[in-house]
């Protein structure tokens, strides 16, 4: 097995704002590698394809939202952390994605050492 790196860590971030997506990957892409998509839908698509380490989903997105994909990972016993994002956390959110054993939820705007730091927290640097 494979030590994970920054330098081979893969991040996967779903979230349909184009411009709050490409920030993301802004900030994180100097470390990770970074596979960006604008739904759950396709989030799903690349983690039945390809090795993520971690993911980040924002919470509302059309069909599938962040809770919905993180709840078809646990249903597919697929252990990824994942990170769920959202301007309008409530307390039943919060609640409903820690059930799902999510490593952590954030408020948006993210602050960048913020979201750094769960990062390694995930992938346990």
């Amino acid at each position: 097995m494979v030590a994970i790196s920054p330098s081979n860590a893969c991040l996967l971030i779903a979230d349909d704002d184009d411009a709050f997506r490409e920030t993301i990957v802004d900030i994180v892409e100097p470390y990770f590698r970074t596979i960006a998509v604008p739904s759950g839908e396709q989030a799903i698509h690349v983690v039945e394809t390809t090795p993520v380490h971690v993911a980040l989903f924002d919470l509302h997105m059309e069909v599938l939202s962040g809770l919905d994909a993180i709840r078809w990972l646990r249903q597919h016993q697929l252990e990824l952390p994942c990170i769920l994002m959202s301007a309008d956390m409530t307390e039943e959110i919060e609640n409903q994605a820690l059930e799902l054993e999510t490593f952590s939820v954030l408020r948006k705007p993210v602050r960048r050492n913020e979201l750094l730091d769960i990062i390694h927290g995930a992938l346990k640097l």
